[in-house]
């Protein structure tokens, strides 16, 4: 005699339910690192330059990346022990830390207009680069400018 098998119950799959597709907006691009049409472009010590010129004075803006420090990255390219360069501007993205030859120290966090008398090292603070736009008048800055040569306590 021939037994019947007994069907054993089937399990059922369940399907997940689709999402509707979520429809995100192209992310727009960050205006303050687009190229600027007409300025010069170089790169300098990891340091993104672009240089424009305005009647007798540069504008420039400046990218430092994460991690950037004049006297790593700049000081073999320049050979002077500190930046012997005056920045005058206005840090629009990120921190930067100035340190003097006298020990005086100064910190700038965006945004800040900015202006740092020669002789100095500095750093960029936190995990995001610093953008500084900065204007000069190349070897004249100083005096143009009315700045001291030098970092001095009043």
């Amino acid at each position: 005699m021939a037994t019947k098998r007994q069907k054993k119950p089937r399990k059922t799959l369940r399907v997940a339910k689709r999402r509707p597709a979520v429809r995100r907006r192209p992310k727009a691009p960050d205006l303050l690192l687009a190229a600027i049409e007409g300025a010069e472009r170089r790169q300098l010590g990891h340091v993104q330059l672009e240089v424009g010129r305005a009647g007798g004075a540069r504008v420039k803006r400046m990218i430092y990346p994460a991690g950037f420090r004049w006297s790593v990255d700049m000081k073999p390219i320049v050979g002077t022990d500190l930046c012997m360069h005056a920045h005058v501007g206005f840090l629009a993205r990120g921190s930067i830390h100035v340190e003097y030859a006298d020990g005086c120290k100064v910190e700038f966090d965006a945004p800040q207009v900015v202006a740092i008398e020669p002789g100095h090292d500095g750093w960029v603070m936190g995990k995001g680069p610093a953008v500084m736009i900065e204007f000069d008048f190349e070897n004249d800055t100083i005096n143009r400018l009315g700045m001291p040569d030098a970092h001095r306590h009043s």
